[in-house]
């Protein structure tokens, strides 16, 4: 009974969310792909590869349809290029993802999650332009951004136009965490000098790439963004198809950022449940009223603590968040027994420093970590505004 009351209050505020926009916004967003007249001209007699997800659609009269679709109708597409968790977005956090056909299609798909996350150039011969359309959830460490820079630095160095059908970002609405610290922590998921939630589109980080030289040798990106209509950094943005396997709703994309850095600890944030991202706990956390077993599931098939039963926090009715959210972390280290094994070997990855974690152990508060973000942030603040398409 408890479970359909919820269900019905999710189903009420999804409503009442999409019912507040029309009236705030007048009009639904329509994503890049949807402007077709923008972008159509750009590949007539052009041999295209397509960077494409699950998320890779746009609404129609008839209803959704994917881009791979609706530019196969049209135009020569040569082949798709696969991000992590692969062109039907069915693969674990992490898993390798191989080259295949899609059935629908019959066109090949290339991985750029397994042996190569950067295109080739013998992977990109005969390519005269990519499309990239992927939605995103604007967070440093998710890994499409680095999917993005790379595409880009090729397109660069074997001369392909690039065009970026924009999305919107779910958690445009701030900007918050520290800068990346590119020389000592640059990876693959933590490409370019951002901080953690940086408050832009994928369109508009394109754009920063490029206007930044993040590409590195003077390469620069023969780019073009197409735009979305009627979106805002402040537009809420209810995803119709979650972003990757254990994003299920609009409350893991919001607590993400805060939680993906225990991904990094002995504590689980629910993967291997239907909770994923809106939970964290430990079999080792004192017992008490909310607990969960982690179990093999979609996008869980080895879940960090399977099988063992987690006393911890429910974060699922959590308002919302407008800054990146240390007390979680903060909360988990305190609890934890052993802290000499608390963070692991990519926790300095995942926070961009190696600072953060040393904080932590020292005891700072959130609002002693938060102040010497402040200095980066400003920089990157200032930094940001000459990129924004959208107010």
């Amino acid at each position: 009974m408890k479970n359909t009351f919820l269900l019905i209050a999710k189903i009420t505020l999804l409503i009442t969310i999409n019912f507040i926009c029309s009236v705030i916004y007048g009009q639904k967003i329509g994503v890049g792909a949807h402007q077709t007249e923008s972008y159509f001209p750009m590949l007539k007699n052009k041999n295209i590869a397509i960077v494409a997800n699950p998320t890779s659609v746009f609404s129609t009269s008839n209803g959704f349809v994917h881009i791979v679709d609706s530019l196969n109708n049209n135009f020569t597409i040569v082949k798709i290029l696969s991000p992590e968790h692969g062109f039907r977005g069915k693969a674990d956090n992490g898993e390798k993802v191989v080259d295949t056909i899609d059935i629908k299609t019959g066109i090949p798909i290339q991985s750029l999650y397994g042996k190569n996350k950067k295109p080739t150039k013998e992977m990109l011969d005969g390519i005269e332009t990519i499309v990239f359309d992927i939605q995103d959830v604007g967070v440093r460490f998710y890994t499409y951004l680095s999917t993005l820079y790379y595409i880009m630095q090729s397109c660069a160095e074997n001369n392909i136009s690039l065009i970026v059908l924009d999305r919107p970002n779910p958690n445009g609405h701030y900007v918050d965490g520290p800068v990346l610290e590119l020389k000592q922590f640059k990876s693959f998921i933590g490409i370019v000098p951002i901080p953690i939630v940086h408050g832009m589109t994928l369109g508009e980080l394109a754009q920063m790439i490029n206007g930044e030289n993040w590409l590195g040798d003077t390469l620069k990106c023969d780019l073009s963004v197409i735009k979305m209509k009627n979106y805002t950094h402040q537009t809420p943005y209810e995803l119709p198809i979650r972003p990757s396997p254990n994003l299920p709703n609009s409350q893991s994309i919001a607590l993400y950022p805060s939680l993906c850095l225990l991904e990094q600890t002995p504590i689980s944030v629910g993967r291997g449940t239907d909770m994923q991202f809106q939970i964290y706990g430990s079999p080792h956390f004192l017992e008490n009223d909310f607990s969960f077993t982690p179990q093999p599931n979609f996008g869980a098939k080895f879940p960090k603590l399977n099988g063992e039963k987690c006393y911890g926090i429910d974060l699922r009715n959590e308002e919302r968040p407008k800054k990146l959210h240390l007390k979680w972390l903060i909360d988990a280290y305190n609890k934890f027994p052993n802290k000499e094994t608390f963070f692991k070997k990519s926790f300095n990855r995942l926070a961009g420093n190696a600072t953060l974690q040393e904080q932590i152990k020292e005891g700072l508060s959130e609002e002693q970590i938060r102040d010497t973000w402040q200095k980066d942030l400003k920089i990157f603040k200032q930094k940001r505004k000459l990129y924004l398409l959208y107010p």
